[in-house]
């Protein structure tokens, strides 16, 4: 018992640095720490994450049943049993709202852009997972084929999930990702980012290695757009016609309106 009041302590700690960032409002926001191999300790629905206490917290099962506690475990414990099942190397599940990071969930935008080399080390990239309606199945499924190769993403119309080894790296890729999301919007602001080379994209992807950043699924991270895709990307979204064809189809159009005789 005396480990599980450690982590309920710095469950607490984490609720209150987060409510006072302003990555939640009123009783937003949920966190877990996986105590053993077979349970879960969790904050409870309706309380503010920062006037949560120790005694808040419940325990529950892999498949989210509460074994122990007052309160009634967090609605959103099935994406945290999703989360804990297909990652057995994660021990710490986060969710907010952090207002930056969540506006580009709501624009329906990944942070996906190679920016900040940071960024690039910790995260790789910040996939978009499509909605699905909070606290239900459904937004496990939309999770799920994130979960093995990435350590967070946004959530379209909802907020943003992290995890890791510890609640410590969670809360800080929970920090990158809106740090990462409020320099984006400056750099769209100021006539849209400059994004890093492929070849510099490639040698940050190499070091995350040597950080110890890896996952333990096996799988491969996913590399963020380089300055050559969105180049390439670019083109691709370009359509071409000779001038005799532009004229065809203008002559088609007046037509069409009466503007021309046919």
């Amino acid at each position: 018992m005396v480990l599980h009041s450690e982590i309920a302590n710095s469950i607490v700690d984490i609720g209150k640095l987060m409510y006072h960032k302003g990555w939640v409002a009123a009783n937003d926001g949920n966190i877990s720490v996986r105590v053993d191999a077979e349970r879960i300790l969790c904050t409870p629905t309706g309380v503010s994450k920062g006037m949560m206490r120790p005694e808040d917290m419940l325990i529950v099962d892999l498949d989210g049943r509460k074994l122990e506690g007052e309160r009634a475990c967090t609605t959103e414990i099935q994406m945290h049993c999703t989360i804990y099942k297909l990652r057995r190397d994660v021990n710490a599940v986060v969710h907010a709202h952090p207002p930056v990071s969540t506006g580009f969930a709501v624009a329906g935008r990944a942070l996906n852009l190679a920016i900040l080399p940071e960024a690039v080390v910790t995260l790789g990239t910040v996939p978009l997972a499509d909605y699905g309606l909070p606290g239900t199945a459904e937004l496990s499924r939309q999770l799920a084929p994130f979960i093995p190769n990435h350590d967070a993403m946004l959530m379209a119309n909802h907020g943003v999930v992290c995890y890791g080894e510890t609640l410590e790296k969670a809360f800080f890729r929970l920090e990158t990702v809106e740090h990462l999301a409020r320099i984006s919007l400056v750099a769209e602001l100021l006539g849209g980012p400059r994004l890093l080379p492929r070849r510099e994209v490639d040698k940050l992807m190499e070091a995350r290695g040597r950080y110890g950043i890896q996952f333990a699924t096996g799988a491969e991270p996913e590399a963020p757009i380089a300055a050559e895709d969105m180049i390439a990307m670019k083109r691709e979204d370009r359509f071409e016609v000779t001038r005799e064809e532009l004229v065809s189809v203008l002559d088609e159009v007046l037509r069409a309106r009466g503007v021309l005789a046919g």
